[in-house]
């Protein structure tokens, strides 16, 4: 270890809608949900990551529970850097004699204007981030899945986040076309809220959506080794007693299929801008999907099936993004032409 890397600590987050990761040394530090809890007379960090999560929902008037990212982007500009700071708490946990200056890559959706920009660098560098770069989602999805960005022929990557879906056309380093659009995991989970609300009459969390989409979230009717149905409890909208329901991974693919369809309008969008040559080079090869979006059950097959191309799912998706950006990182003299 050099004396430059002993003052100074390199970065690469993934500040995502849903999870922020964080990779120090070609490690995951941290991966924690993205929520604070703040203390509503004071300002202070109560809790950040998993231990906010588990107070959301279930605090008092004197605690607030904060996800400071909505779409992709910062909505609040003081929880965002309380975040930030709370999480590069958790890798400094040790006593140090100095604090190192941090030199930070951080991930954006492709479709952010200047002021979301501009609110990202300036949490970042709030949070004590000396350097900061930044670089677009799809293309660190793809450097982290291993594609070879600057090569002359094309890729697609669909990137189905927590609150956007990133498809993007890439080539020569460069994005050829793409969309953003704000319907990913966020947009699933308030579907199954909808529909327990409306099919069901009982009212549920948000937390409690999320749990009925990892366990039972499906994209198609009829999978392979279906999951076994998920108890729901929860409280009658017309009563107020407790009920108690099964819900199988078929409802929730019924639930889901109005969102799922929105995406796949998105990849068609993007295929039609998509010029010739680059469109024979994705038929070739396929598409790759990442992001926490690709593990829902048959995601890959109902895509497959309605473009006629097949989708291949990244190795690790959760953390295709996070990993790329600390590829970018590591080799940022070559990859200086992708990060603004």
């Amino acid at each position: 270890m050099g004396l430059s890397s002993f003052f100074t600590q390199e970065l690469a987050i993934d500040l995502g809608t849903a999870n922020t990761i964080i990779i120090n040394n070609d490690k995951i530090v941290v991966d924690e949900p993205s929520i604070v809890a703040i203390d509503q007379k004071t300002g202070k960090l109560i809790a950040v990551g998993d231990k906010a999560r588990q107070m959301h929902g279930k605090t008092h008037e004197n605690i607030k529970t904060i996800r400071p990212l909505r779409d992709g982007v910062i909505a609040d500009f003081n929880a965002a850097e309380l975040m930030i700071r709370g999480m590069i708490k958790m890798i400094n946990s040790k006593p140090r004699l100095f604090t190192p200056s941090l030199r930070m890559v951080v991930c954006i959706p492709s479709g952010s204007t200047e002021v979301e920009v501009r609110a990202v660098r300036d949490s970042s560098e709030h949070a004590g981030g000396r350097d900061v770069f930044l670089i677009h989602e799809p293309m660190a999805a793809a450097i982290g899945i291993g594609i070879d960005v600057e090569a002359p022929h094309g890729s697609m990557i669909v990137d189905v986040g927590g609150g956007t879906t990133e498809i993007a056309v890439i080539a020569l380093g460069g994005i050829v076309c793409n969309e953003s659009i704000r319907i990913a995991g966020d947009g699933f989970t308030a579907d199954i809220q909808s529909y327990m609300r409306q099919q069901h009459n009982i009212k549920i969390g948000e937390r409690t959506a999320e749990n009925i989409k990892i366990c039972v979230g499906s994209a198609l009717p009829d999978i392979d080794s279906p999951p076994e149905d998920y108890i729901v409890r929860g409280p009658n909208l017309m009563t107020a007693m407790p009920v108690e329901m099964p819900i199988s991974y078929q409802e929730i693919a019924h639930c889901l299929d109005k969102s799922i369809s929105k995406i796949e309008s998105a990849i068609l969008t993007v295929l039609e801008q998509t010029p010739p040559e680059l469109y024979a080079d994705i038929v070739n090869k396929g598409i790759n999907i990442a992001g926490g979006g690709a593990l829902l059950r048959g995601i890959d097959k109902r895509l497959s099936d309605k473009i006629n191309i097949p989708f291949h799912i990244a190795e690790d998706p959760m953390h295709a993004v996070a990993r790329g950006t600390a590829i970018a990182l590591k080799n940022a003299e070559n990859f200086s032409f992708l990060m603004r």
